[in-house]
C-alpha cells in the first residue's frame, strides 16, 4: 500500500502570501507523522496545471521551519478554504471545478439560508431552528419585529461574527441596534424610532451582501455577556460520525456574539451550564440531546451536500433547556477547547480528520479498478500522481523554481 499524502487546501490571506492557521497545520503535520501520513499545505495559486505539479508548503518539525518544493498532487485533499471577496477565491472555484475528480475529504457546504431551508424540510431538525427569513427589503425586518422583540441580522456567507446586527424592540416602540462590522469591530448601541430603521440599514447593504433575519434568543448571563456553545462533530478512523467535544463561549462585554475572534472567552460546557440551568437532571438530558442532534445533523447534511469530515455547530440553550441551532461551520477552528482547558479534546480535534483520511485512503486502495458500480457515492475516481521531487526551496524566496 502506497504511503498516503494529505494536501491541505487553503487560501493566502493577502498578496504577500500570508498563510492562515500555520500553527494548526504544524500540529497536524506532527500528529500525521505519528500515524504514517505525510502532509503539505497549498493554495490554487501554487498549482501548475500544465505540468500537474504543486509548489507546496512543507513543515519540518525537526527544525521548526517551513520550506517549499514542487511535488505531485496528494492522495487526498482537506479543504480549509473560507470565503474571500478576492480574485484568490475565484481561483479556488476554478480549482474545485477542474479537479473535482480528486478525493476531497470535504466538499463546500451551502450558505446559511440554504442550510436553513434544508433543515426546515426534516422534522428531526426543524424544531431546533429559530424563525428565519431572507431579507428582500427592510419590510422583512419590520414584519419580524411584529412577532419577535429580538432579532439578529446575518450575512448568508459571513463568518466569525462579521457584519452581524442585533435589533431589540424596547418599551415605547424604540429600537436598540448594535452589532459588529465586517472587521469584527463592535458597533456601539444606538436607540432609534422604527421609522429611522430603513435609513440605518441602508448603510449595511443588505441586498447586495445578502442577509437573513433571525429570531433572537435571550442568552445574557448574570454579568450581561451573551453566551453559546461550540459543538464539534467529526468522522473517526472508521468513517463514522461522533462528537469530539462541546465547549462554552462567553462574549466580550458589549458584544452581541460570543465568538472568540471577537474577544470572547472559552469555558467548559459543564461549568457554563451549571450557571444557566439549576436542575442537574435537565443538564444531563441537554448534553445527551446535544450529542444526538449534532451527529444526526452531520449525517443529514452530508447526505444533502456531499462529502464532509467535520462540522462545528454553534448552539444556544435557553433557560428551559431547549436547544437552538445558531450556525453550522464546515471549516471550524478548534482553539475553543484548548482555551477551555480541554487539552485532550483539542488533540482529538486535530487527530480525527487525519485518522479519517487514513481510513479513506485504505478504502480507495481496497477497491478494484473495475469496481465503479460499488464505489461510495462520496468517493471520486482514483488519481495517478507524478512522483515528487526532493529538493527543498527556502520559503522566503520569491521566485518559484520550475517544476
Amino acid at each position: 500500500m502506497t504511503q498516503p499524502v494529505l494536501g491541505i487546501l487553503t487560501l493566502y490571506l493577502n498578496d504577500a502570501g500570508t498563510l492562515e492557521e500555520r500553527k494548526y497545520y504544524e500540529r497536524m503535520t506532527v500528529e500525521g507523522r505519528k500515524l504514517g501520513l505525510q502532509l503539505f499545505v497549498f493554495t490554487p495559486q501554487d498549482v501548475n496545471d500544465a505540468k500537474h505539479r504543486i509548489y507546496a508548503h512543507f513543515y519540518h518539525p525537526e527544525s521548526g521551519r517551513w520550506a517549499r518544493r514542487w511535488t505531485a498532487f496528494p492522495s487526498l485533499i482537506f479543504d480549509r478554504c473560507r470565503i474571500q471577496r478576492t480574485p484568490r477565491f475565484e481561483q479556488l472555484l476554478k480549482f474545485r471545478s477542474r479537479y473535482s475528480h480528486l478525493t476531497f475529504l470535504n466538499r463546500p457546504l451551502r450558505n446559511k439560508w440554504q442550510i436553513h431551508a434544508l433543515l426546515s424540510k426534516d422534522n428531526r431538525f426543524s424544531a431546533y431552528l429559530p424563525r428565519t427569513r431572507y431579507i428582500h427589503s427592510v419590510n422583512d425586518v419590520r414584519d419580524m419585529l411584529k412577532s419577535h422583540s429580538l432579532l439578529y441580522l446575518k450575512p448568508i456567507n459571513g463568518t466569525g461574527g462579521r457584519g452581524i446586527l442585533r435589533i431589540e424592540r424596547l418599551a415605547g416602540g424604540l429600537l436598540n441596534v448594535q452589532g459588529r462590522d465586517q472587521s469584527r469591530r463592535i458597533v456601539p448601541p444606538q436607540r432609534m424610532s422604527g421609522d429611522k430603521l430603513g435609513s440605518y440599514l441602508a448603510k449595511w447593504n443588505l441586498q447586495d451582501v445578502r442577509y437573513i433575519v433571525q429570531q433572537g434568543l435571550q442568552l445574557k448571563l448574570s454579568n450581561g455577556c451573551v453566551h453559546d456553545y461550540r459543538l464539534l462533530v467529526q468522522k473517526n478512523g472508521e468513517g463514522k460520525w461522533g462528537m469530539t467535544g462541546c465547549a462554552g463561549r462567553i462574549g466580550a462585554p458589549g458584544s452581541i456574539t460570543a465568538n472568540l475572534h471577537g474577544g470572547g472567552r472559552a469555558a467548559k460546557m459543564d461549568q457554563l451550564l451549571e450557571q444557566w440551568i439549576g436542575d442537574a437532571a435537565k443538564r444531563d438530558a441537554v448534553k445527551r440531546e446535544v450529542e444526538q442532534f449534532g451527529v444526526g445533523l452531520a449525517e443529514y447534511l452530508e447526505l444533502c451536500c456531499g462529502a464532509l469530515c467535520e462540522l462545528a455547530i454553534d448552539l444556544a440553550i435557553d433557560k428551559r433547556g431547549r436547544i437552538w441551532l445558531i450556525e453550522v461551520n464546515p471549516k471550524p477552528a478548534r482553539e475553543v477547547f484548548i482555551r477551555a482547558g480541554e487539552t485532550e479534546t483539542y488533540r482529538q480535534a486535530i487527530v480525527r480528520p487525519l485518522e479519517y483520511a487514513l481510513w479513506r485512503h485504505k478504502q480507495k486502495q481496497r477497491k478494484p479498478a473495475a469496481g465503479v458500480a460499488s464505489r461510495d457515492m462520496t468517493e471520486p475516481p482514483a488519481h495517478t500522481a507524478v512522483s515528487p521531487e526532493t529538493a527543498d526551496q527556502d520559503d522566503n524566496k520569491m521566485r518559484r523554481p520550475s517544476p
